[in-house]
């Protein structure tokens, strides 16, 4: 495969920001009631704590940035559940020219992985409602729903 997932570095930024933009160009598309344009949409304060954290990856294919992903990790504790550990995935996008070649599957794999390095319990991560693609790749994967947000406008 000519998939390679890396630790993301500063000069990567650009490319980032630009994958990012596509995201949220998507969102504002399905929900312009909620989201809007903004000229940044990951400060680049933000993306370099992520860097320094070892969080934020990214995935070449041939030899160019091509997605990435941004990941938190969590410690579940309180009276009412099961003390757990998990990797949340806050954002994982595939440049629109690259998706449909495995991208997506190659970070689940890189994320197992992960897992399975650092003893953590799952990974998880939300998904927009009308974002169908995403979430049928996610099902597919083996993903199933933890709970629903739903809204009352």
């Amino acid at each position: 495969m000519n998939i390679h997932i890396r630790n993301a570095n500063i000069d990567d930024y650009q490319t980032v920001e630009a994958i990012m933009r596509q995201v949220q160009q998507m969102h504002i598309d399905w929900r312009p009631d909620i989201y809007k344009y903004c000229e940044t949409v990951l400060p680049i304060e933000v993306y370099e704590q992520a860097v320094r954290d070892e969080t934020f990856f990214a995935a070449e294919y041939e030899g160019h940035v091509a997605g990435i992903l941004f990941i938190q990790y969590r410690h579940i504790e309180s009276q009412n559940q099961v003390t757990r550990d998990v990797i949340f995935i806050d954002s994982m996008a595939v440049d629109e020219q690259y998706r449909g070649k495995g991208i997506g599957h190659a970070f689940f794999d890189f994320l197992k992985e992960l897992r399975e390095q650092k003893g953590y319990d799952g990974i998880e991560l939300q998904v927009n409602a009308r974002n169908e693609a995403a979430h049928k790749m996610y099902a597919n994967y083996g993903f199933t729903h933890k709970s629903i947000n739903m809204e009352l406008l």
